[in-house]
């Protein structure tokens, strides 16, 4: 995050505190930011002896598939906490046959050059690995369009936004759809951009349309259209949306690693050593996913902190406002957890992925990080979940004192 993003922030100071929730994409990981939310909801409802606590957030800030759970949660913000539960459930119901579809014969498997060749025929035919256009069809039943503009005329809600890379022009896009009255200011950064636009399905279908595996999706921005994908892609400033739109705290649930066990050294199944195709493949999403999250976080919090030390004097006449950012990421590695429940995946994509060597070998967590991206399956999704929650659970402080 710039300097020039906390200022320009802080030009417009927000009426009253709002808070933010920002979430992080990474395919079917993502499942852990509903078992912290969960939890949260828990925490929240304890806190105050009722389940009745308003929607606790007014900004929501979605990439990739947690721009799917922003636009879900947006849609469900007029339940109050018990959307969090429907959140819950919905990733419990979740099966990989409703976000993407690939078939491919058995025999593959025995043979990289074959599974190749023939992966490689898929991509030709459809740009991309997998047909993701189940998706469009869970998302259409899912999340009500119409709801979330009803949470924003009610003011429950403040904005929505979601992001998208185009493939096009090579910008990063924020869309806002906000509530009418609303008065924020358009940004423009190197490789950013923002466009006030109704989130439709097309827009979270190229938000979370993960390179080379899903096709991309055409938008309109500027008057003509664009061909966009994953929005983690060039993502260098993911809490700048949440700023930008007047966010006074931020909560920011990522699902990457710091550490990815399983990728070098004794760990890899490999005697001489070198990474595996599953480790190269794993190696190069979690970087394509979560690599600018922390560096951001720490530098919001190092840039707030400063503002805090400032005399009240000169910071009182200084364009500048200090933001509370707490961040939340799993504390064990989920390649672990993808290698463990990794044989639920549909029997196609199983294949695909053992033929070209991307599941490693058991006890080689970091051969089946790739698979954990795809892994929209109850064993995992649980499991992810009930983590999630652990994770929640063991910040419960720092979450009580976040809504204070």
């Amino acid at each position: 995050m710039s300097l020039e993003t906390i200022i320009s922030s802080a030009l417009t100071r927000p009426d009253e505190d709002q808070n933010a929730l920002v979430l992080m994409g990474g395919g079917a990981r993502t499942a852990y930011q509903a078992g912290v939310l969960h939890a949260l909801a828990t925490i929240l409802s304890l806190q105050d002896g009722t389940t009745a606590r308003k929607f606790p957030f007014k900004i929501l800030v979605g990439t990739s598939a947690g721009a799917l759970n922003a636009a879900f949660l947006a849609s469900h913000a007029s339940e109050g906490l018990q959307a969090f539960g429907q959140l819950a459930s919905f990733w419990t119901t979740l099966r990989s046959s409703q976000v993407y579809r690939l078939k491919v014969p058995a025999w593959i498997r025995s043979s990289r050059i074959a599974a190749a060749l023939f992966l490689s025929q898929q991509v030709r035919a459809q740009q991309s690995l997998l047909d993701n256009t189940p998706l469009v069809d869970t998302l259409h039943h899912a999340i009500s369009l119409g709801h979330i503009e009803q949470a924003l005329q009610e003011k429950t809600l403040h904005a929505l936004a979601i992001t998208a890379s185009s493939y096009s022009s090579g910008v990063h896009w924020t869309f806002c759809q906000m509530a009418a009255g609303r008065k924020t200011e358009l940004w423009s950064r190197p490789g950013r951009r923002a466009d006030f636009q109704p989130v439709t399905i097309e827009h979270l279908m190229a938000s979370s349309a993960i390179p080379f595996l899903f096709p991309s999706t055409p938008l309109w921005v500027d008057g003509h259209r664009e061909f966009f994908g994953d929005g983690s892609m060039r993502q260098s400033s993911p809490l700048s949306p949440a700023l930008h739109l007047g966010a006074s705290k931020v909560l920011v649930i990522g699902v990457g690693q710091p550490e990815r066990a399983g990728f070098v050294g004794g760990n890899s199944p490999n005697v001489s050593g070198k990474p595996t195709l599953g480790a190269i493949a794993g190696h190069a999403m979690a970087s394509v996913f979560q690599d600018t999250l922390q560096a951001d976080v720490e530098q919001a919090q190092r840039v707030s902190k400063t503002v805090r030390q400032m005399p009240r004097e000169i910071a009182a006449v200084m364009p500048y406002r200090p933001v509370d950012v707490l961040a939340i990421a799993p504390s064990q590695s989920l390649d672990a957890l993808a290698q463990a429940h990794a044989e639920e995946l549909p029997r196609g994509t199983y294949n695909a992925l053992a033929g070209l060597g991307a599941l490693g070998a058991k006890g080689s967590p970091g051969g089946a990080a790739l698979a954990s991206y795809l892994l929209f399956e109850p064993g995992f999704v649980k499991a992810l979940m009930a983590l999630g929650e652990q994770d929640a659970y063991a910040r419960k402080s720092e979450l009580i004192d976040f809504f204070m």
